[in-house]
């Protein structure tokens, strides 16, 4: 047995991977066999690309085909498991509705005063004044009931109030039954929020609508149109520097970086239509991107607002993800169609160098391109160029932090305190990073001022997303790692990558 300088980095990413599973299957375990067949998604999910990488890392190259065979099989496995876990899952239903029943049939149901805490304070004695009418607040307290929440005490909270109690039922079904009949009796004037007090017990918590999320004023439109005609610019700068010349200085020539230019602002917008598509399924209010121009490459993604409140962190989780999911899949289509094209000849010629930077295009383009990456430079077709430019904004904006797409996703699966755990460890991880890298010190800025609180919670923000949510969601984060972590030299020479 050797051990070779890029041991570590092989070993890091091994156990960031067992790491992430191991997290997984101990989550899964108290659920039983449901959790347990939602784990093995997750794990059939990452065993492809691991497989895939763990194979490369020893020099074992799998073509184009076998990538795809094992994407087919894996996915086959995936849907079978899905059909199992269904299977499971409406026998837990049907025996939690008899046990409910049962319950509900019980005598000690007719006293639920009995459970209920006995601090229980009458409205009037509150240290705080509600700001909800008496009449109003009266009608609200109808709504709940002793099959749905069984509300005990009343405490004054912002505009409106919080009502702690015990949670009768499944919290989606709950939810929608309380926020059904707080709508018959008010329309849209106030918002139930279900949520987790400090002590971790679900509570509801009424607020007016006047609080919900704002649109956009004619001045913001304004300004994110004036950004996104920068970011045209920033694009069709990168370009020209991409084909060795300055369009600034050169603005004559600036039909020469539309091809290019026009790629990758097509991935930008990709990304953005992913987002609205969810976000018009799910009948959730979108503001205008926010687009981040930037010279390094065309720009650095968009910041967008929602405009609603959300219902659910399943649908925060569904628009978080399709942006990424929408302009990362068309970006690795244009890198793998493009090395496929590549020849000798082609427009660009890059040091072997370049494709040390990412472990994941750097095995595609060896599974591919092969001992032509053993050359000083490598012709490639512009498609690769543009869909890798594509991917590292698709795997930045995936990063675990704040607003961010990828601190979306993870508190729509984990909750508002892992996301503001895991936005902490990005900050001080760029921080480092950013010592010798000025594009994780420009994110580390942008997430300090403008992303680094997590979104606002849903109005069922109990209920957490399906457990294939989750296993997509773990899937989006590895592929981010293998996109921004890139190889070292040593393990790079190994295989092939460099002179």
């Amino acid at each position: 047995m050797f051990i070779t300088s890029e041991t570590p980095l092989v070993a890091t990413i091994l156990l960031v991977a067992v790491g992430i599973l191991g997290w997984g299957f101990y989550r899964a375990r108290p659920y039983g066999k449901l959790g347990i067949l939602a784990w093995l998604q997750s794990v059939v999910l990452m065993f492809p690309w691991l497989l895939f990488f763990g194979l490369f890392a020893a020099g074992i190259y799998v073509n184009i085909a076998g990538v795809l065979l094992l994407l087919v099989i894996s996915t086959g496995v995936y849907i079978y498991l899905g059909k199992q876990l269904r299977a499971a899952g409406q026998d837990t239903i049907l025996r939690q509705r008899a046990a409910q029943k049962l319950a509900a049939e019980s005598p000690q149901e007719d006293k639920p005063e009995e459970n209920a805490p006995s601090s229980e304070v009458p409205d009037q004695l509150q240290p705080k004044i509600i700001a909800i009418p008496n009449e109003d607040l009266n009608s609200i307290k109808g709504i709940f009931g002793i099959d749905t929440f069984f509300a005990t005490e009343t405490i004054a909270y912002q505009e409106g109030a919080i009502f702690k109690g015990n949670l009768r039922g499944e919290p989606e079904a709950t939810h929608n039954r309380l926020s059904t009949s707080l709508k018959e009796r008010f329309g849209d004037k106030y918002r139930l929020f279900l949520v987790e007090n400090a002590e971790g017990k679900p509570v509801a918590i009424v607020l007016p609508s006047k609080n919900d999320p704002r649109p956009m004023t004619v001045a913001q439109k304004v300004f994110a149109g004036i950004l996104f005609l920068a970011t045209i610019a920033t694009c069709m700068e990168t370009a020209g520097i991409l084909l060795n010349f300055d369009l600034f200085a050169n603005p004559g020539r600036f039909m020469e970086t539309l091809p290019i230019a026009v790629g990758v602002l097509l991935i930008l917008l990709t990304h953005e239509l992913g987002h609205w598509l969810l976000a018009r399924r799910h009948q959730i209010r979108l503001s205008l991107p926010y687009f981040l121009p930037a010279v390094q490459i065309g720009s650095f993604g968009a910041i967008t607002r929602f405009e609603s409140v959300l219902p659910s962190r399943k649908v925060l989780f569904d628009i978080a993800l399709a942006g990424p999911a929408a302009g990362g899949i068309l970006s690795l289509v244009m890198v793998v169609v493009g090395l496929l094209i590549s020849h000798p000849g082609s427009l660009f010629q890059l040091p072997n160098q370049f494709f040390q930077g990412s472990i994941l295009v750097g095995t595609l383009a060896r599974v591919v391109l092969g001992s032509a990456l053993q050359s000083s430079l490598v012709d490639v077709h512009p498609l690769v160029v543009i869909g890798w430019l594509g991917l590292v904004v698709s795997a930045i904006n995936l990063m675990p932090a704040g607003q961010l797409d990828g601190g979306r996703i993870v508190q729509a699966i984990y909750g508002r305190k892992t996301a503001g755990r895991t936005t902490i460890a990005t900050v001080i991880l760029l921080a480092l990073v950013g010592l010798g890298n000025p594009l994780a010190f420009y994110w580390l800025v942008v997430i300090l001022i403008l992303q680094r609180g997590t979104e606002r919670p849903s109005l069922n923000e109990i209920s957490e997303p399906d457990d294939a949510r989750a296993a997509l969601g773990l899937l989006a984060l590895f592929l981010m790692i293998a996109t921004l972590l890139p190889l070292t030299p040593a393990l790079a020479g190994r295989l092939g990558i460099g002179g």
